[in-house]
């Protein structure tokens, strides 16, 4: 859970006034991936995964769920059916292991980051910022010092029939410790049961600006939706710590769980509106794998965290 403490401040406020600047400022509202909804459900951990790591959630029957979707930018009222717009969409997920005790897995449908640290995402975003006031060379000059950023935005972002059709990256890597003290490096995936399924821009452009976020209720009205979880394993010579490299699909993937989705929830209830989602996992079993962006992240989510607390005048942490 969020402890409180963020590790660099003028980095993470550096960030958050850089992703301002791109969307502008909407109080309440996540500085990215603000337009989104939530949904309730259960974990049920596979076999496998308690022999991967300790973490309670991995051996317990079932963990309740609270999954967040959202779509790729600061913009809380951004099309859905818009592909020049359609940046990668997002997924959160919050294992509520006990009072006041959570994990997360935090991910999105992009299986890359455009750069390695925090300093290069702050160069990457004034740089995008740039192209967008009409001076595209800044972007030029910092793509052609950043393959994997090129490679990234350059990566086909089809929009999904419906956010449970979509499949999910954590791109950072995470170290897995089971109960033996073994431990292995892997990066969770998070895939829809029933598969992924995307549109046509045509197709999509028929759609109402809203049609992802209209059509998850109805579809858990019709029943629930089944996500598989894996963990993707690193192999020697992977590079654990550099979340712009895509490690290759011929890597062994671990089963380890599903998530069933049963209702959808209330985002501005009070217990969901106060959510700060962290891309640490802070529970004994699962830990950084010493990529530089994770803990950048984490300072990222829990400064526009309180900020967007503070708007419902609920500044606990």
């Amino acid at each position: 859970m969020p402890t409180g403490t963020i590790a660099n401040v003028p980095l993470a406020q550096q960030l958050l006034e850089s992703l301002d600047a791109l969307f502008e400022l909407h109080p309440g509202f996540r500085p990215a991936h603000a337009k989104g909804l939530m949904c309730s459900g259960v974990f049920t951990p596979s076999p496998e995964a308690a022999k991967l790591t300790r973490a309670p959630h991995a051996s317990s029957p079932s963990t309740p769920v609270t999954v967040r979707y959202s779509n790729g930018t600061g913009l809380p009222n951004i099309p859905d059916n818009d592909p020049a717009r359609s940046g990668p969409r997002g997924i959160a997920v919050r294992f509520h292991l006990g009072d006041h005790v959570h994990t997360d897995i935090i991910g999105h449908s992009t299986d890359c980051f455009p750069v390695r640290t925090g300093e290069e995402f702050l160069e990457f975003l004034r740089a995008v910022a740039a192209f967008g006031a009409g001076r595209p060379e800044a972007l030029g000059a910092f793509l052609a010092t950043h393959p994997n950023a090129k490679r990234f935005l350059e990566a086909p972002k089809p929009i999904p029939t419906s956010f449970a059709r979509e499949a999910f990256f954590t791109v950072t890597s995470f170290k897995f410790t089971n109960a033996g003290g073994v431990s292995r490096h892997g990066r969770f995936r998070i895939r829809p049961e029933a598969g992924t399924e995307y549109l046509s821009n045509e197709a999509a452009a028929a759609k109402s600006e809203s049609f992802l976020c209209d059509e998850i209720p109805q579809r858990l009205a019709k029943g629930p939706q089944r996500l598989g979880v894996f963990v993707q394993m690193a192999e020697p010579g992977d590079d654990v710590a550099d979340a712009s490299v895509t490690w290759p699909t011929s890597r062994t993937e671990i089963p380890f769980g599903t998530i069933t989705l049963t209702a959808s929830a209330d985002d501005q209830a009070p217990e969901r509106r106060k959510i700060i989602f962290d891309p640490l996992p802070r529970i004994d079993g699962i830990d950084s794998s010493g990529d530089p962006l994770t803990d950048v992240r984490a300072d990222v989510y829990l400064l526009s965290g309180r900020r967007r607390r503070s708007v419902y005048g609920d500044g606990r942490r």
